[in-house]
């Protein structure tokens, strides 16, 4: 599993991982009522900074697309 994932869209994935993870239970926006809404955030949120530590994205690897220089 060699790495595919570069290094502005790893810092990307960790912010967006760390908002989506934190925002349904600090933000009070009424869409995170719902518990779909809330948890499905989170584990974007989870998946999203895991790709980021490990420099993978399955995603990526699937359509032939590598953001690192390596």
């Amino acid at each position: 599993m060699s790495s595919n994932v570069g290094g502005i869209d790893r810092i990307l994935r960790i912010i967006i991982g760390l908002v989506l993870i934190a925002l349904p239970f600090v933000s009070g926006m009424a869409l995170f009522d719902s518990n779909l809404f809330k948890y499905g955030a989170v584990i974007v949120g989870i998946i999203m900074a895991g790709t980021a530590f490990i420099r993978f994205c399955p995603m990526y690897a699937i359509f032939g697309i590598k953001t690192c220089s390596r």
